[in-house]
This record gives structure tokens, C-alpha cells and sequence, in this order.
């Protein structure tokens, strides 16, 4: 559904990853900094199976691997790792559920992208599932299940959310443009066909019929046009890597009704400017594309540039409690 006019986005919210590995403590920092648009978090601290990759590899139908020294491997059954991933999602949900009793509005919900997926999960040979389109195929259709599976749960257990779906895809471009290492490191795999790409986004994207999907990736040039045309109703980067080439395809994508989540808050510890600073750039942004103010609001959601993983637990509560603050500054005074 790439449509947002049914639909209210919360003016901030985390992108998926925070430090630590206790979930009550996590659920509490996500709902607790967005009154109006918590994430369910993601604790890849606690080790294989919480990582971005295994814990997709968690929502599967029908595909199992287990950790080898070079990564994520497809195996016959599901083993230790696929079983461990299923227990810390399930550690998440419940202490989710637990701090969002009676909520209701938007929430967002993560998991890899079926490029990224294929480029960081390995098939028995050792090489990337992203070398052979069959096994992409079936990839995509698993995961595509695998997600229907998931939001229904979530829905289940916070049954007045609006789920937000984000596919993260930090390694599209890769895809794209033939930049993704093969097993032994000498070479790349070949690059993608760009509506093949497009396709399999749309497949994925269309499993959540009842609400919006948002594209994230915190690498350049995000390909805005591309996840338009493959439904994503938003997308999620890093807007310090913008430049002005990125200009006339992200005023296209805001008057397509796409929603911007502008990363702004740097995702490790540093000295953060005040709220108004963080979001002097997209101001100047939007007076370069000569959009009216007024829009601002409506079509953009502050967070943080990254996931939070990587930083301190108390410089992280400190940047989603700024997203908060950058976007109220946004709506005060959009000029």
C-alpha cells in the first residue's frame, strides 16, 4: 500500500537497533522516547541469531541455517542458531506487548530485505544465495510469508496498532550496481537486473496489505525512484550522505506523497547540537526544492541516521529523545 493519505506517521522514531541484550529495558526505551510511534527493537549485542541477518532468518518459512565462521549458511533443519533467534524475537514480543498494552496508532516493525538477505545469507557451496536467481526466487517467497506471518503476530499482540513495516536494504545498491564480494573475496557477484530488483521489492512489500512499508538503507545513494515504483510509501536514510544530485528525485518522491525519515541524529556517541540545528538541513532542503513549509510536517519523520547499536545505552536514550525534540522544532517553525 503505497498510499499515505489513510495514514498517520509519528513525526519521530528509532530505526530498529539499540546497545544492551535486556528486552524489557529496550521495549521501555522505544516506547517510552515515541508516545506516538514506537519501534520493536532490535538487540544484536546478544550475539548470532539477534544480528540483523538471523533474526530475519528467524521469520523464514521453510528455510533454516546455522552460523559458519564466514556467516549465515541455508541448513537442512533448524538448529541451535535458527532456534536461538526464535526465542530472542520471542523474548521482544513479550516485553513489547507488556509496554504497549492498550496502545494505539503507528508502529513500526523491521527486518531485512529479500537483496540484502540474499547477498548475507550463503547457500551450501559457501557462495551468496545472491548468485543463484532460483534460490534469490525462493528467498524472497519465504521471506515474503515469513513477514505475513510476523505482522499478523504483532497485530495480534497490539491490536490497536497501525503496523509500519520497514524493510531494511543496506545492500541494494550493492546488488544494483555489482558491488557484493563473492565467498572467496576476488571477485563480485554480477550485478542485478534493476526490474528484477524492483519486482522482488514488490513482492515482498505487497504482503502488508494493511499498512505502509518503509525502505530503509544508510548507504548512498539510496534509489528513491526504484522503491517508489516498488510501493515503499517511505524511505529511511542516512540525510547527512544526501547531495544536490539527490535533489529532483527526492522532490519528486515528496510530491508522489512518499514519506521522507530523514536520518539526522548520528547513530554512535558525540555532542549533540540543539534540536533546531539537527533539522537546519532539511529546512534548507526543502527551500532549495521550493516545496511550501507547511508540508514539512506531513511528510517527514525524524530519526536516527542508524541503527543505535553501536553507541552507549545513555548516548542512545539521549538521540531518540532528540529525534523527538529535532521534530517538534520542525513543526514549530518549518520556515
Amino acid at each position: 500500500m503505497s498510499n499515505n493519505s489513510q495514514f498517520s506517521f509519528g513525526a519521530a522514531t528509532g530505526i530498529g537497533s539499540l546497545p544492551g541484550s535486556d528486552a524489557r529495558e529496550a521495549a521501555k526505551t522505544a516506547t517510552g522516547a515515541f508516545e506516538d510511534f514506537p519501534f520493536l527493537p532490535e538487540l544484536p549485542a546478544r550475539g548470532p541469531g539477534a544480528d540483523m541477518i538471523g533474526r530475519t532468518i528467524g521469520l523464514l518459512v521453510e528455510v533454516y541455517a546455522r552460523v559458519e565462521p564466514s556467516g549465515w549458511r541455508i541448513g537442512d533443519r533448524p538448529g541451535r542458531d535458527t532456534k536461538r533467534a526464535w526465542a530472542w524475537l520471542g523474548e521482544d514480543l513479550d516485553a513489547f506487548e507488556e509496554f504497549t498494552q492498550g496502545y494505539e496508532g503507528p508502529l513500526k516493525v523491521q527486518a531485512v530485505g529479500p537483496w540484502t538477505l540474499a547477498a548475507g545469507l550463503e547457500l551450501r557451496n559457501g557462495e551468496a544465495v545472491l548468485s543463484d536467481p532460483g534460490a534469490c526466487r525462493d528467498l524472497a517467497g519465504s521471506l515474503a510469508e515469513g513477514l505475513r506471518n510476523h505482522l499478523a503476530e504483532v497485530q495480534r499482540r497490539v491490536p490497536g496498532a497501525q503496523i509500519v513495516l520497514q524493510l531494511d536494504e543496506p545492500s541494494l545498491i550493492g546488488v544494483l550496481r555489482g558491488h557484493v564480494r563473492s565467498a572467496s573475496g576476488y571477485r563480485t557477484y554480477r550485478a542485478v537486473d534493476r526490474q528484477l530488483v524492483e519486482s522482488t521489492l514488490r513482492e515482498v512489500v505487497g504482503v502488508h496489505e494493511n499498512g505502509p512499508v518503509v525502505v530503509h538503507s544508510c548507504a548512498p545513494d539510496v534509489p528513491f525512484a526504484l522503491l517508489r515504483r516498488a510501493g515503499a510509501a517511505g524511505v529511511s536514510f542516512d540525510f547527512s550522505l544526501l547531495t544536490e544530485r539527490d535533489d529532483d528525485v527526492i522532490g519528486e518522491a515528496v510530491e508522489a506523497g512518499t514519506r521522507l525519515f530523514a536520518g539526522v541524529v548520528p547513530g554512535t556517541d558525540t555532542a549533540l547540537s540543539d534540536p533546531a540545528g539537527s533539522v537546519m538541513g532539511v529546512r534548507t532542503l526543502w527551500r532549495r526544492l521550493g516545496l511550501r513549509p507547511g508540508l514539512l510536517a506531513e511528510a517527514v519523520t525524524i530519526t536516527p541516521a542508524c541503527g543505535l547499536a553501536g553507541a552507549s545505552p545513555e548516548y542512545a536514550r539521549k538521540a531518540l529523545a532528540h529525534c523527538v525534540r529535532a521534530a517538534r522544532s520542525l513543526a514549530d517553525n518549518p520556515e
